[in-house]
């Protein structure tokens, strides 16, 4: 069986800036306590919600170093280390440090737009290299090109390709993953608002953008459906379905910042090219978890 630590709710963790745009480490280390205490099973530091392409190397390192510190054994950490150009990214694994850190989020090559043969190769070279179990990320309407299910059943037969975290949106494509992998590939959503029939379909987890700002309630309904608890499940993920559509309506991660400024987590600051959501939807952000999630 293959070694996969990952199962649950995964927080796919925002990077919190000051107003002077530099990053907010107290508010950070704040954000994994308070995802933690409220049901958080493990925490993904450096994947796209987390604004990596605007922070710099040292500042990568110091935001992974802060979420490793801070969560101190209580949970497992991925982290994000995907790209474009194959030999840069495999340098960059044998470069990193991976004290504390259980596992890779490997994102389907972008803006080049590799075929299925292209991304196949990719991974297995990345596979072959991480010293650490590898997850690949499938989300077509970030990188341009979608890793189709008989890609990722053929990858998954790779004894370190352990899950992918499909944000496709295809739940056809994601049952027919569901349906031919290995017994010991796990597949875990990509999009907060579907994931509750992802679960009831035979997914075994999330890697969540809500669960930075509701992560009680979000938390709470992935462990209803892993217990099968279908229908205590199924009134949380309504309770939450208004919100897990508000928060990407204005762009990722700027709802979620938005909530999490109201809440108190942190500065609704981000990093051009990203700015924060326009005062209509932030407004609707903040009376939908007054009214319903506070």
């Amino acid at each position: 069986m293959k070694n996969n630590p990952f199962i649950g709710t995964g927080v796919a963790l925002i990077t919190p800036f000051k107003d002077d745009y530099s990053v907010d480490y107290q508010s950070l280390k704040k954000i994994v306590d308070y995802t933690l205490q409220n049901g958080a099973d493990f925490l993904v530091a450096l994947g796209t919600t987390s604004e990596a392409p605007t922070l710099t190397a040292d500042e990568k390192a110091k935001v992974l170093k802060t979420i490793i510190e801070t969560a101190n054994g209580r949970c497992p950490i991925m982290l994000g280390m995907g790209g474009n150009n194959t030999s840069a990214l495999i340098d960059g694994i044998r470069n990193q440090d991976f004290t504390g850190v259980d596992g890779i989020l490997s994102v389907v090559p972008y803006y080049n737009k590799p075929n299925q043969r292209g991304m196949k190769a990719h991974f297995l070279h990345v596979a072959d290299v991480s010293p650490v179990p590898v997850v690949l990320y499938n989300v077509p309407g970030r990188v341009g090109v979608n890793l189709q299910a008989a890609t990722a059943v053929e990858l998954a037969k790779h004894p370190n390709i352990i899950a992918v975290k499909e944000a496709s949106g295809n739940l056809q494509q994601i049952m027919e993953i569901l349906r031919d992998k290995p017994k010991d590939f796990r597949v875990y959503s990509g999009d907060d608002g579907i994931t509750q029939p992802m679960l009831a379909l035979g997914a075994e987890g999330v890697i969540s953008v809500a669960a930075n700002g509701y992560p009680k309630h979000f938390c709470k309904m992935v462990h209803k459906m892993l217990e099968g608890k279908t229908e205590e499940a199924l009134k949380l993920h309504y309770k939450t379905l208004k919100m897990n559509g508000l928060i990407f309506a204005d762009g990722n991660p700027a709802g979620i910042k938005a909530l999490m400024a109201h809440i108190g987590l942190c500065k609704n600051v981000l990093r051009l090219p990203l700015v924060p959501v326009s005062d209509n939807v932030r407004q609707d952000i903040e009376n939908e978890y007054d009214n319903n999630l506070k």
